[in-house]
């Protein structure tokens, strides 16, 4: 059985990437500065800016699911949003390379695209892994940052660090706040109406674990819907009306393309909002 060490498991994504990776046969410790509320998923309890801590959680891992963060903006002040990301991010993929590690699956994030579109409208839609790295805040700087030395750690020690570039994470209950969104496209043409579920973001990362990928890539992974009723091209031409569409997109079809992710991992988001609130 192969052990995984899941930071952050305590956490949306983190619980659900926790039990995703148990019912599939793999040994989970999940390490986080937080307790689970699950007591049958009990934490290893670590501070993931301190190397030593971090090297101590993963010694016995095969693998690592990298999901543990300051999760957005305005949860601290800028400064430590970044150093703690960032120190812990470091510490993550160094203590993988120090302890010889198979992979690293890491939480990076939609936000690296120029998310909120405030500042500047998107270069085109939908968006891909090829679109300009914008970031608008220092936690979107963190993730770039993390992708820049996931890039320079492959090169070094040849372990594969695959970024998933994470939407907008939902569970079940945050889906009776969709219908609230209807009749204001405005409300969510901050990241293209994307989101995706905490279930889905596991299935993502147990796959790029299981993916035969020997580089550092990074892969958008969001819902295969936006959160809206009316039609995604509908949306653009009303909100975003200078921005060229490289293809069209059928009915309520995501603006964050999944297609390399689906092409390269076999992600196939399985979890709908329509679906969840009947």
């Amino acid at each position: 059985m192969r052990t995984v060490v899941v930071t952050g498991g305590s956490g949306k994504a983190g619980r659900a990437c926790v039990t995703d990776l148990l019912e599939h046969g793999y040994k989970v410790v999940n390490v986080d500065i937080a307790a689970s509320r699950d007591p049958d998923a009990p934490t290893l309890v670590a501070d993931l800016t301190d190397l030593g801590q971090t090297i101590e959680v993963m010694s016995a891992a095969d693998a690592v699911v990298h999901l543990a963060a300051i999760p957005a903006p305005n949860v601290l002040p800028d400064g430590e949003t970044f150093r703690i990301n960032m120190m812990s991010t470091y510490n993550v993929f160094t203590a993988a390379a120090l302890l010889g590690l198979d992979k690293v699956v890491w939480a990076s994030s939609e936000t690296l695209i120029g998310i909120p579109f405030e500042r500047r409208d998107p270069e085109y839609a939908p968006i891909d892994e090829e679109h300009p790295l914008l970031p608008e805040f220092h936690y979107a700087l963190s993730k770039l940052a993390g992708e820049v030395i996931a890039a320079q750690f492959n090169r070094w020690h040849g372990i594969p660090y695959l970024g998933l570039r994470i939407s907008n994470i939902m569970e079940r209950s945050d889906y009776l706040r969709f219908p609230d969104w209807q009749d204001d496209p405005m409300i969510r043409r901050w990241n293209l109406w994307g989101y995706v579920d905490a279930r889905d973001v596991a299935q993502a990362a147990r796959l790029a674990l299981q993916s035969d990928l020997t580089t550092a890539d990074n892969f958008l992974v969001a819902a295969a819907d936006t959160c809206m009723e009316r039609s995604s091209m509908e949306l653009m031409s009303q909100v975003f009306p200078d921005v060229p569409m490289i293809r069209p997109v059928d009915g309520t079809e995501t603006l964050l393309s999944i297609e390399k992710a689906r092409a390269m991992l076999g992600y196939a988001p399985r979890h709908a909002w329509r679906d969840e609130l009947g």
